[in-house]
């Protein structure tokens, strides 16, 4: 059975953007061996992570008890959880967000603000952006 987990944190002060890339490396080995795919997105200026996965019910719950316990992340939300038919991001095994791609006016159709905000609003809004930044080529492998 396939499931997909979106979830949002902080990033802990001693996070940059090493320790992102870091995190990507790890996440793409991990994630490819557990069969499991899935997009992150990291603001710097705001220190969020919005990220989702798709996979196996217990792969992908077992990646995000980890993120859960990771002390590089606080505040972590689930924003969503469901049943799939089918993956929405096969293409990768960890795909990242180019935020210098990411256009503002595009942030305003899911949110109030111009800003990445994924704990102001609801978990399809923020899914409905990632599937709207996979459309218009704003995710890769590798930024």
């Amino acid at each position: 059975m396939l499931v997909r987990l979106l979830y949002a944190s902080r990033a802990a002060d001693e996070v940059g953007n090493d320790a992102v890339g870091a995190i990507l490396n790890v996440s793409r080995q991990h994630n490819q061996a557990a069969g499991v795919t899935g997009v992150l997105c990291f603001c710097s200026n705001a220190r969020v992570f919005l990220q989702v996965l798709e996979g196996g019910r217990q792969p992908v719950s077992t990646i995000y008890n980890r993120i859960v316990n990771d002390a590089r992340h606080r505040d972590v939300v689930l924003l969503s959880y469901e049943e799939i038919a089918e993956r929405s991001f096969s293409g990768w095994s960890m795909g990242q967000v180019n935020m210098s791609r990411l256009n503002p006016s595009l942030l305003l159709k899911y949110s109030d603000s111009a800003i990445l905000d994924p704990y102001a609003v609801a978990g399809k809004a923020s899914l409905a952006l990632l599937n709207e930044l996979v459309a218009t080529a704003s995710v890769s492998s590798k930024v």
